[in-house]
């Protein structure tokens, strides 16, 4: 039996179907509202069915995939009565079965309440008051809390910027030599913060450990997936067990400010044809990315915190006019501009590897996967390699 609501409460959300309103305040929300399930326009809050039905408004749905038999997940920004939910509408909808989303909306029995905004940009000044102030005042908010918060910190200007605001302590996990090991270690330095700053050295042993029930835990078996679940699942996983409830994170920054060199480039892995709409489309990609986050490290006992991932935040984020998002010379100028208000120029400009890559989980993961038998000549043999570990008798 499931119930309620996360993230938020019912009468916020009750005003935001109301009125129409994607971004009602808060740090998003899902889960059942007076017969309906519903979850927020950018799918903060994992939250999934069961297709083999029934749904109703305690049962057959959960924040976990684990929790049901055969999970699909409920579209960011629906709204949907749970008697629409039958097996037999569910069962006709196709899902990706990388991230267990319905592959459009329009074919499934959920109905798309809330759409992204379109918001005129205001002028670059106007803009980095609003989105500094947005940033300082979800901060707070995490601050303020009773909870135990520690920073997943890689050197990175997001992660920078949440800890110098936040102060709280520091932690960076990877492998001997990694480039995320060794930025966290210069940028806590020239923040005066090397005392704060632990660093989660690991083994292969520690990937192979927590493969199977991470994969399990995020309902998701390719390499991609699992590589950037892993490092967070280790950090959220020390976090713990060195007594803190909570792991603030930097996620959401790269879709929000323009942080991808294809929202530039605007290249193949792109639709848009101008540097603002492919930055919508990242934001639109949230929805599937953030639930595999979410759910890995919550997976290690932890709740994830994502100050930059605020309504405020992401409000002042869609005024940002196009010379605050991404060219040639900079991407994410925006943020930078605001975080070296707070953080040392070295910090504020530095470029960052890709978690997997930087803490060099995705090598190792690759190297256990040959060490198994499965040679990189076979077809995805990563994701091959994850899936072995979760067949009965392993």
């Amino acid at each position: 039996m499931t119930a309620g609501l996360r993230g938020s409460d019912s009468d916020r959300v009750q005003r935001a179907i109301a009125d129409d309103e994607p971004f009602p305040g808060g740090t998003g929300f899902a889960g059942e509202l007076e017969g309906r399930l519903v979850r927020d326009v950018l799918g903060r809050v994992p939250l999934y069915v069961d297709r083999t039905g029934p749904v109703t408004a305690t049962d057959g749905w959960a924040f976990s995939p684990t929790a049901l038999e055969d999970p699909v997940a409920v579209p960011a920004g629906t709204v949907t009565p749970v008697e629409d939910l039958d097996a037999a509408a569910l069962e006709a909808t196709a899902v990706d079965p990388d991230t267990l989303e319905p592959d459009a909306v329009s074919s499934s029995p959920f109905y798309r309440h809330w759409t992204l905004p379109d918001p005129a940009p205001v002028e670059p000044d106007v803009a980095l008051e609003a989105l500094e102030e947005a940033i300082c005042d979800s901060v707070a908010c995490v601050r303020e809390s009773d909870r135990e918060v520690a920073v997943a910190f890689s050197g990175g200007v997001d992660s920078a910027l949440v800890a110098e605001l936040l102060d709280a302590p520091l932690y960076v996990v990877g492998f001997d030599g990694c480039h995320d090991v060794e930025a966290a270690r210069e940028a806590a330095a020239v923040m005066g913060r090397e005392a704060d700053l632990t660093v989660v050295d690991l083994e292969p042993a520690d990937i192979e450990r927590a493969v199977p029930g991470l994969a399990r835990a995020i309902g998701r078996t390719n390499a991609m997936d699992v590589q950037i679940a892993l490092p967070l699942f280790l950090a959220a996983e020390r976090v713990g067990a060195d007594g803190f409830d909570a792991l603030a994170v930097g996620q959401g920054a790269d879709e929000l400010f323009g942080g991808y060199e294809k929202v530039v480039h605007l290249d193949h892995r792109v639709e848009a044809e101008t540097t603002r709409e492919a930055v919508r489309e990242q934001i639109r990609s949230l929805a599937e990315q953030l639930p595999r986050d979410v759910l890995a490290v919550e997976a290690a006992g932890v709740d994830p915190v994502a100050p930059l991932l605020d309504d405020r935040v992401v409000r002042a984020a869609f005024r940002l006019p196009d010379t605050l998002l991404a060219d040639e010379e900079i991407r994410k100028r925006g943020l930078r501009t605001v975080a070296s208000r707070h953080l040392p120029e070295s910090v504020a400009t530095r470029d960052k590897k890709a978690v997997q890559y930087g803490s060099l989980v995705a090598r190792e993961l690759d190297r256990l996967a040959r060490q198994n038998g499965y040679k990189r000549r076979m077809d995805d043999h990563v994701s091959t390699y994850v899936r072995s570990l979760l067949e009965p008798g392993r």
